[in-house]
Parts: structure tokens; sequence; C-alpha cells
């Protein structure tokens, strides 16, 4: 199959609200949601980096089309990670979510490993950690 990845699909439980927080409060560019007139098809696409999309679709929506019990979402169960250059970016974006009342779950603090950062939730509870690792470019 290869090591690489195309998309990222995140379940949401509320696309509008979701899509909202992700164009409006993070930035990410958007056409916004797509497929409506489809069962099961409304989902939101954003563009990453080269070759990369995110993808917002409702929970419910998975479950049907893949024929699985809609269960409870458990937040551990994945983290995305936002590398920046220096801990100084990582404490402006922490700053720029705080005004925005963002859940955060981990202040900005040193890493036992060398890097600096902290973690937020989205709407839905996915967990985002924003960090500066010197170390990245070994890994």
């Amino acid at each position: 199959m290869g090591n690489q990845v195309s998309f990222i699909t995140l379940g949401v439980d509320d696309l509008e609200r979701a899509v909202t927080f992700y164009r409006d409060i993070l930035g990410f560019e958007t056409r916004g949601i797509v497929g409506a007139d489809k069962p099961n098809g409304a989902v939101a696409f954003f563009k990453m980096q080269a070759g990369l999309r995110l993808a917002l679709w409702p929970r419910a929506s998975i479950a049907i089309e893949h024929g699985l019990p809609l269960g409870v979402p458990d937040p551990a169960g994945m983290m995305l990670a936002h590398n920046v250059g220096t801990a100084e970016q990582v404490d402006e974006i922490f700053e720029h979510l705080r005004s925005h009342q963002i859940t955060i779950l981990r202040e900005p603090a040193p890493f036992s490993w060398g890097g600096y950062g902290g973690v937020f939730a989205d709407p839905d509870g996915h967990l985002w950690e924003v960090v500066w690792n010197p170390h990245l470019s070994e890994l």
C-alpha cells in the first residue's frame, strides 16, 4: 500500500459547527460543505500540505456508509500534530486559541524529551498538539 496518506477524515457530530471552527478559528481554507444533496454525502474538505486533505464527515454518515455502530467518541484514540519552528510560535497559537475560548487540555510547556507544546480539542473532542520539536529532522 505504501506510506502515503492523502486524506485524514474526522468524524464530527455537527458538520456546520466543525466547518466554522476549522475555517474561522484555525484559518483552514475550504469550499464549505459539499455533497449534501446525496444520502450521507455531506462533507467538507480542507487543503493541507501538498497531497493531503482534511475531511470532516458526520459520524452518523460514516457509521451508515460502512455498516458500523455509532459508538461513543474516544478523544484519546488519535491525536493530530501541528509542528512549528519555535516555542514562541506555540505560545502565539495558544494565545489565539484562548481568545476564542477553545478547550485547552495541556497548556504549552516543555516536554521531557526536549520539545515544547500544548494540546487543544476541537468542538468534537479531536486532539491537536501544537509543538516545537528541536529533534524533528532526526525522526
